[in-house]
């Protein structure tokens, strides 16, 4: 999967920059002068970020990041293992040359607001100034609380107790802002709310009003907190969270204080964490990803050896329990090119998403990312049961053969890495949902980048239905979640790439794409039926990125939607946010997060909003959470600075 036009979410954004240009660069090479920054650029960045090549961010992009924290992302982040070699004082100089595209734009560019964003203060990750809260009182839970990524074991997405009525939904107005660099979704245990980001700071603030209860300052994540009762912890609740380097740390969740940190999960170096971990029982399971798809687009880089897999630690201590990887074919070598470097396989098969539970029969749920290489395997594009207490596969199901995709693969292409024939890259990064039926039989369902929805039997495998909702691309078909009530299931649908060429010529000598599908859709989980489609408006929208500039709005809902009784809450790429009547499809409420900038409750004075992208928005105690500008996948309306917002009726 290629998360990084927009999957550089949550700090991603600079893969194709450390990956394509900063590994393996010795650290006698580069010089530490003021120009460094431009000599390790130009020598090893431009060709993939000047421009931008496919879906690699491109200077401006990179430029819209706060200077400590690309520096960040290079040092402690997920970028750290492609710099190695560098001194701190060539991370700082690569990070100070890319910021001189603010300042430096070409008269083609001037004016543009990607030039021309606002400079917030940044020390140490923090944005702005924290406004802590004047009392901390204990937690305490509710029957309305979001305590983890799904909101529950089968990772529905539906909030059974709002504290929102059908009379309240019309009448959502912004009641606080919140900003932060590359913020995900948060959870909420009573007035309490923990969210994490790309700068490094984990929060814990008060849901009703922003404050800050308490901050931990060097934990860079993408991934939702999951916080429970727990007697690990003093004050009996505990939080825990998977660190984009591999890492998982728990906190006891009243303090901030840290209960311990795992051993690295993954001992590949360019590995990652961006599926959120769930509990299940005395375990805590962490799926495991990787940025290989985007390493492969550097000459010096031998393809492939990662695979993704899924690991469970013991929830007290933080041990290893077991780890089991969706690749089991044996590795070998595929060729050599030029160099000498030896390129291998099978490979891939990353897990993007969280997973979801069936404790009656034991299992959990995970889907898996494509293949890196040409060599076959049974892994990648797949739905997969595991035995939660031994980690064995109970049942796997591919759903895609020969997805083979790495990134910069093209006519141009002198990277070496690219699989033949190249692959759709469509395969799954949102997460399945167990359903119960009338009757008592249940249906596991899963959404593809394909734009193709599933049904199978939770117990076998067996596939009981497909239903082709979109069109699908990269960048979704079904993309970052989906969300399911008692009755239907809702599925957004993306299709970014065709979305996105809209009123455009097809380049020459390519056909003109098939019209997408954006937009929501309820299916029956007993048949697949689709029961009502809502096309995504075209509606007015303006990236504060382009200036001046009329906005090609991407009306593609990607992120995961957030279900209350009676209405679906989805975010698009276009910065809309909305609510539709989940009987009907019908738009009941609507709030353009593009259309005003924010003066947030931490000291930033007209923080643009932007796009809504990645894991979607969070619904507790008559509050609704979005985040707003994040940098995801696709990057579009992404602000580097990003704000969370918080809904509430009229405002109060």
């Amino acid at each position: 999967m290629n998360m990084f036009s927009k999957t550089a979410r949550a700090g991603l954004t600079m893969t194709a920059l450390a990956a394509a240009a900063l590994w393996a660069l010795p650290a006698a090479a580069q010089p530490s002068a003021p120009d460094a920054g431009a000599a390790i650029f130009t020598a090893r960045c431009k060709s993939c970020h000047e421009p931008a090549v496919e879906r690699a961010p491109g200077v401006a992009d990179l430029a819209r990041r706060p200077k400590d924290d690309i520096v960040r992302a290079l040092t402690s982040g997920v970028m750290a293992p492609m710099a190695a070699g560098l001194t701190q004082a060539d991370k700082e100089a690569v990070a100070g040359y890319i910021a001189t595209a603010r300042r430096s734009a070409s008269p083609a560019t001037a004016g543009r607001g990607d030039l021309e964003m606002p400079q917030v203060a940044i020390k140490g990750g923090v944005v702005g100034t924290d406004p802590k809260c004047a009392a901390n009182p204990p937690i305490r839970p509710t029957p309305g609380d979001w305590a983890s990524m799904g909101i529950d074991d089968r990772s529905s997405r539906f909030q059974r107790h709002p504290g929102l009525t059908a009379a309240d939904i019309p009448r959502l107005k912004l009641k606080w802002a919140f900003a932060m660099t590359g913020g995900g979704q948060p959870t909420v245990v009573g007035d309490w709310l923990f969210v994490t980001n790309r700068s490094g700071k984990f929060y814990a603030l008060d849901a009703k009003t922003g404050c800050v209860h308490w901050s931990v300052d060097d934990l860079v994540a993408r991934t939702t907190p999951v916080v429970i009762r727990s007697p690990i912890s003093p004050s009996g609740w505990a939080t825990f969270v998977g660190q984009s380097d591999r890492i998982v740390r728990a906190f006891d969740a009243q303090t901030g204080k840290e209960l311990w940190r795992s051993a690295p999960l993954e001992s590949h170096p360019i590995g990652v964490l961006t599926g959120s971990p769930v509990v299940a029982g005395d375990k805590l399971l962490v799926p495991i990803s990787s940025i290989e798809e985007a390493a492969a687009m550097s000459k010096a880089y031998a393809c492939c050896t990662f695979r993704g897999s899924l690991a469970a630690l013991d929830l007290a201590t933080g041990k290893l329990l077991w780890k089991t990887y969706m690749i089991t074919e044996p590795q070998r070598v595929i060729r050599e090119k030029e160099g000498g470097l030896k390129l291998q396989g099978p490979a891939g098969a990353a897990i993007w998403g969280a997973p979801s539970l069936d404790l009656k029969r034991g299992l959990v749920f995970v889907v898996t990312g494509d293949s890196y290489t040409d060599v076959d395997t049974l892994g990648p594009d797949s739905v997969v049961a595991i035995d939660i207490k031994t980690g064995k596969t109970r049942w796997h199901h591919q759903v895609t053969a020969k997805d083979n995709f790495v990134m910069g693969c093209g006519p141009t292409s002198v990277s070496g890495n690219c699989p033949t024939p190249l692959g759709p890259d469509v395969d799954f990064g949102a997460t399945p949902i167990l359903m119960t039926l009338k009757g008592g039989k249940q249906v596991l369902v899963a959404g593809q980048k394909s734009g193709v929805a599933y049904g199978f039997n939770p117990g076998t495998g067996a596939l009981l239905w497909k239903t082709s909702v979109g069109v699908g691309s990269a960048l979704g078909g079904i993309e970052w979640g989906i969300g399911a009530d008692d009755a239907r299931v809702y599925i957004p649908v993306s299709d970014f790439g065709q979305v996105a060429s809209e009123g455009r010529p097809a380049r020459p000598g390519q056909p003109a794409s098939a019209p997408g599908k954006p937009g929501l859709n309820a299916l029956d989980p007993a048949t697949g039926r689709i029961l009502w489609t809502t096309p995504a408006p075209k509606a007015a929208c303006h990236y504060a990125s382009d200036g001046p500039r009329e906005t090609h709005c991407i009306r593609s809902p990607s992120a995961a939607p957030a279900i209350i009784p009676g209405f679906v809450v989805e975010g698009a790429l276009d910065g809309w946010f909305r609510a539709y009547d989940a009987g009907t499809g019908k738009i009941v409420w609507e709030y353009s997060t593009t259309a005003q900038a924010y003066d947030t409750v931490n000291g930033i004075k007209g923080q643009p909003g932007g796009g809504i992208d990645g894991m979607g928005p969070t619904v507790a105690h008559g509050m609704v959470y979005v985040t707003s500008g994040n940098n995801g996948a696709a990057r579009v309306g992404s602000n580097g600075v990003n704000v969370l917002l918080a809904f509430s009726p009229d405002g109060k």
